[in-house]
């Protein structure tokens, strides 16, 4: 049986073998399964098994939130979860948020609002952003901040970060604390 990271595992007796498990989740809508060592982590299993790689590590402590994906809807590091935690689970990664034809609010709203500089962090951010807006259509600009608390931003300075989520709620539906004195339409 073939398994992730097969080759980095040192060959040698039956004694030597690593148990593998299988996992079967669900990413961005799709069902998925894998075989896996227990100690494998989600954040591997995404990026190096299903080639997802908008899930980026950066610090492999939970420190970042690079790493942030939704699981059952709720923000994760997935750089100190294991894969075999998410077995039977939903798995969101950034790849899941837009559809073929058109992106996500919360991918606009960094577009237009300029959210993003080198874009390593902004995966885990916008999963954090959507996190919220689900649970708060309307958050205030305090509200955001804390929201996106545990993701690390080192260019943007987090102003434009917090601008584009508040674009994001006013293009879902909410109408996003000092979103701006927009007398008009929809954008």
């Amino acid at each position: 049986m073939s398994t992730l990271y097969e080759e980095v595992r040192p060959s040698g007796g039956a004694d030597d073998a690593v148990p593998v498990r299988r996992v079967e989740l669900t990413v961005n809508g799709e069902r998925r399964a894998a075989d896996v060592e227990p100690r494998l982590l989600l954040a591997h299993l995404l990026r190096n098994g299903f080639r997802l790689t908008g899930t980026h590590t950066g610090c492999d402590t939970t420190n970042c939130g690079a790493c942030t994906v939704l699981y059952d809807g709720v923000p994760v590091k997935s750089c100190t979860m294991f894969a075999v935690q998410a077995d039977g689970h939903e798995v969101l990664t950034v790849e899941g948020l837009a559809t073929a034809s058109e992106l996500h609010p919360i991918q606009e709203g960094f577009k237009d609002e300029h959210g993003l500089q080198c874009g390593f962090c902004t995966p885990g951010m916008m999963l954090a952003a959507k996190a919220l807006l689900e649970e708060n259509p309307n958050p205030s600009e305090d509200e955001i901040r804390w929201a996106l608390s545990g993701n690390l931003c080192r260019c943007t300075g987090y102003q434009n970060i917090v601008k584009a989520v508040m674009w994001a709620a006013e293009k879902l539906g909410g109408s996003a604390d000092d979103a701006g004195d927009d007398a008009g339409g929809e954008s």
